[in-house]
């Protein structure tokens, strides 16, 4: 009987110092820090896509850039734009 009281005193134990070490890895790992953006100026961006156009989904992609499907009267496109430089570097016609 003795035995099986250490057994779960030492459990207990053991399973207070796995909360403890679990709860010190989230905030460690919470606290790390967070790439920011590149400084400069705001960018501003325009698609320029037909009247009756819209936005229908954003992708972030690699590198500064954004894929944007847009949906357009003549049919769906996905526009590639370079968020550093705020112009578009590409379209994909959907459907086609």
């Amino acid at each position: 009987m003795r035995a099986l009281k250490v057994l779960v005193w030492g459990m207990g134990v053991l399973i207070v110092a796995a909360s403890v070490t679990l709860v010190v890895m989230i905030v460690q790992r919470a606290g790390k820090a967070i790439p920011a953006a590149p400084a400069g100026p705001p960018v501003e961006m325009a698609l320029g896509q037909p009247a009756g156009s819209r936005i229908a989904g954003i992708a972030p992609g690699a590198e500064g850039r954004v894929a944007i499907w847009v949906q357009r009267p003549d049919g769906d496109r996905v526009v590639i734009l370079d968020t550093r430089s705020g112009r578009a570097l590409g379209e994909i016609r959907l459907g086609e």
